[in-house]
């Protein structure tokens, strides 16, 4: 029996859990919803941005259900409507992925406040205004799971996302030590470069500079994510907290990114 047949797929690790999404209409987290739900949990998707046509809501995926709802993850009041509703329907929430992110790619000393705040508000703000609202409503064993980045490791050139993404780490550590009195695990993600929408607004310089320093020679895609947010939302994960997994091919292994910064640095102003 091969390695693979003696690990099912979808094992249904997470019967009978709820669990919330963040960033889930496309990419990455949509990626993690459908596998979360394979596994049996029901998987509340939130999104600022539409879903496609076609719709999840309700829809079965292997085991589970997920279902719809749009959230800004910078609105307190949707969080506590978003609370709310939850409260009503299941009474409790068993995990919370903080997935949704925006990129922002200006570089110093050119970085405007306005992109500099957004960054923040999205890449910081949302996660801890999701643990605000949806803590009171975790029992002990509840997990969650903050998407960070590969930024949050080394120094990159895009400075806002770059600084938004340490300080998402710091507030993972911090709640692992808060949160972990109660019995709620915290965990953060640490991708590296995937193909997701948020890549469309990257350079061909950018992206072909670091495809060369992942020693694994690809980018990653959706799938290679998800399967560890199953992990971590799974009791399987229950002695993991205030970890840092890092899933890039390998790129952080090694010292990369100067060649990177280079390669995709804009022309200085003449003369």
């Amino acid at each position: 029996m091969t390695e693979q047949a003696a690990h099912p797929l979808h094992t249904g690790r997470l019967a009978g859990k709820i669990v919330v999404v963040t960033g889930a209409a496309r990419g990455q987290g949509a990626a993690e919803a459908r596998a979360l739900a394979a596994e049996g949990a029901l998987v509340i998707s939130t999104d600022v941005l539409d879903f496609d046509a076609d719709g999840a809501e309700s829809q079965p995926w292997a085991q589970g259900n997920v279902v719809e709802r749009r959230l800004d993850v910078t609105d307190a009041d949707g969080w506590a409507q978003l609370a709310d509703w939850l409260r009503g329907e299941h009474g409790r929430v068993d995990a919370l992925v903080n997935n949704a992110g925006v990129a922002a790619r200006e570089r110093l000393p050119h970085v405007s406040l306005d992109q500099w705040h957004r960054t923040f508000d999205v890449n910081v703000t949302g996660p801890l205004l999701g643990m605000q609202a949806l803590v009171p409503l975790m029992a002990p064993g509840s997990s969650i799971v903050n998407i960070c980045s590969v930024a949050a490791v080394s120094g990159h050139a895009a400075a806002a996302y770059t600084a938004s993404k340490w300080a998402l780490r710091g507030l993972s550590r911090s709640a692992s030590l808060e949160l972990g009195e109660r019995g709620i695990r915290v965990n953060a993600i640490m991708p590296g470069l995937i193909d997701t929408p948020l890549m469309a607004s990257a350079s061909p310089a950018f992206a072909d500079a670091a495809v060369a320093e992942v020693p694994l020679g690809r980018m990653g895609v959706p799938a290679d994510i998800a399967p560890t947010v199953v992990f971590l939302v799974s009791d399987d994960s229950a002695y993991y907290n205030g970890a840092e997994i890092v899933i890039d091919g390998g790129l952080t292994a090694h010292v990369s990114h100067k060649g990177i910064a280079d390669a995709t640095r804009p022309p200085g102003p003449p003369g």
